[in-house]
């Protein structure tokens, strides 16, 4: 079983999409591992985020990583990683296919309701940032 990880950013926690965006994660074959609501702070999202460093809208995207309560998820099933980003769609929500996550729910590209690990590489750094595997379930 591969496990990927998944965050429903602050603009899905507040608009209370979290229900809606676990379901279609679970309705299309993964299974959560493990789950919590946190509040990132500053430092947690820029660590996070550190691959964007140079990049103009790393600032923004700290700020916004840190503007209310996230939800993170380690997704667990076959090809998860492929499979999540699939479900969730293309990062512009206007290039996003029908049904996936941003095409329903995304305000932005910015605000664009969802993260996912873009490798399995990067899926186990990201997973090991938020989660001991102590508190990782595998195999339910």
């Amino acid at each position: 079983m591969e496990q990927t990880l998944s965050i429903i950013k602050p603009d899905g926690v507040k608009r209370n999409l979290v229900g809606k965006i676990v379901s279609k994660f679970e309705d299309k074959g993964l299974k959560i591992a493990a789950m919590r609501m946190c509040y990132l702070s500053k430092r947690e999202a820029e660590g996070f985020y550190a691959v964007h460093k140079a990049r103009p809208f790393f600032g923004e995207l700290v700020d916004f990583m840190t503007s209310g309560p996230v939800v993170v998820m380690v997704l667990e099933g076959e090809n998860a990683m492929a499979r999540n980003r699939e479900i969730m769609g293309a990062t512009n929500p206007a290039q996003a296919a029908p049904g996936t996550i941003r095409k329903e729910f995304a305000l932005s590209i910015g605000e664009n309701t969802v993260h996912g690990s873009d490798s399995v590489e990067n899926a186990a750094i990201e997973i090991a940032y938020f989660f001991p595997t102590t508190q990782i379930v595998t195999k339910i």
